[in-house]
């Protein structure tokens, strides 16, 4: 894809990451740019940082899903028109941010597999040194293709480096085939990385908490319920007593994998939600239809939002100043709930499903539900997850992928207005038949 950088050596796609400090020459022999385990541990972190861009978790990735949804507005005073064709779900294939998305996660995808390539003839790595750095690369690449599938649906399946222009045309895989690679590239992650207490690389708890959301999204419920319970039963994460500890410190207990963020590579998330009287931009902000279905005695709601006056804005990532808070991609209490819905789906352990809800509730100051009604069931736990992981980037996904949008978002009036459009100029610059938009754009 035209739209992707075309690295041409590895040395020149690692140097487009901040953490590295290599000079951007394609002069650079391939024999030179990889020998030692310090080379390999740099290109591993460049694939990391990719994570950061603000197209990504630095900002529009996670906050277009809120946005989307049911969970944020764009106020009249806001100025990103973007913004208001995501509010409104009327995208429009030029759509600057949504263009922005697409080309940053493809530039991960791309970086991530140029040193996929290079790790495996590398002399100064031992197999377990190879198998480690290769598991992390696989969790970063299943990671961004789930990402731009549960935006874009099929996409182009990209599992090599784009080197030149005979790569660069590339059409849509089906979701089946995408999904196929993602669990693929999991499972070697979880058999090749050990449990670990760094939230800021990937693990063997991350591939698996990773794996429990696939699978409850290809609706492998049986799969969900056995990933979920390897993360819970592993007890590598613990849930917080607290909720605002969550978000109070970097690296806590209850998350299991976060992209790091520092002064120097910040995010932008606090500056969109704050309003401009909290001197943010005031982009976006939580919609009163979802402040008013939190409970009087939610311990989540005052966690999650704040007040300007009458203002309500986001307040889980809450350092305007530097942006050097990290953003939470998994979870623990995220693996509960994904346990509770696999299981009410399946029809089937109504007393696991009622303690993993109850789990918590009750950490919310909440009182314990008895429903034993499956439908039921599945109502509240979806009721629980927009609560429980507001503004972490979840509710337009969970909305579309239990086909419930349409339910509930009255600016979505057809079944296409849950995809976003591909980016028009992917369209232009892509020669091949395969690369189509999405129907109703």
């Amino acid at each position: 894809m035209k739209k992707i950088f075309i690295y041409i050596l590895l040395a020149i796609s690692i140097a487009s990451c901040d953490v590295l400090d290599v000079d951007p020459t394609n002069s650079i022999p391939a024999s030179e740019a990889f020998k030692t385990k310090s080379d390999a541990e740099r290109g591993v972190l460049g694939a990391y940082n990719s994570l950061q861009s603000l197209s990504y978790y630095g900002r529009a990735y996670g906050i277009f899903s809120d946005l989307a949804s049911d969970n944020l507005v764009h106020p009249p005073n806001a100025t990103a028109i973007e913004y208001t064709e995501v509010d409104n779900n009327a995208i429009l294939p030029e759509n600057a941010s949504v263009d922005g998305i697409w080309s940053a996660l493809y530039d991960g995808l791309n970086v991530a597999n140029n040193v996929i390539a290079k790790i495996p003839g590398m002399s100064a790595l031992n197999e377990d040194d190879k198998n480690k750095a290769l598991g992390e690369l696989y969790f970063l690449r299943a990671l961004t293709h789930f990402n731009l599938m549960n935006y874009f649906g099929g996409i182009p399946l990209k599992t090599t480096p784009t080197i030149g222009l005979s790569q660069v045309n590339a059409g849509r895989d089906s979701p089946d085939v995408v999904f196929d690679q993602i669990i693929k590239d999991l499972i070697f992650a979880s058999e090749n990385l050990q449990s670990s207490s760094q939230k800021i690389r990937a693990s063997k708890d991350a591939a698996n908490a990773l794996l429990a959301r696939v699978y409850l999204y290809k609706k492998d419920y049986n799969n969900a319920i056995i990933y979920a319970t390897k993360v819970i039963d592993g007890k590598s994460s613990t849930l917080l007593p607290n909720y605002i500890d969550i978000f109070a410190t970097d690296g806590s207990a209850e998350t299991i994998f976060e992209v790091d963020f520092t002064p120097l590579d910040r995010n932008r998330i606090a500056e969109y939600n704050f309003p401009l009287t909290k001197n943010g931009r005031g982009e976006v902000a939580p919609s009163a239809a979802f402040i008013s279905t939190y409970d009087a005695n939610d311990k989540r709601l005052n966690a999650t939002i704040a007040y300007s006056g009458t203002t309500p804005y986001v307040i889980k990532y809450d350092d305007l100043s530097t942006g050097g808070d990290n953003v939470i991609v998994l979870r623990l209490a995220e693996m509960y709930l994904i346990r509770a819905e696999s299981n009410a789906r399946l029809s089937t352990n109504v007393n696991q499903i009622q303690s993993d809800i109850n789990i918590i509730r009750n950490r919310a100051g909440l009182n314990a539900i008895s429903i034993s009604d499956y439908p039921q069931l599945i109502t509240a736990i979806e009721q629980e997850r927009r609560w429980e992981l507001a503004f972490e980037g979840h509710r337009w996904f969970d909305l579309v992928r239990t086909g419930r949008a349409l339910d509930l978002l009255p600016t979505v009036k057809n079944i296409n207005q849950t995809l976003f459009p591909i980016p028009q100029s992917e369209l232009i610059t892509n020669n091949n038949p395969g690369m189509t938009q999405n129907p109703g754009y």
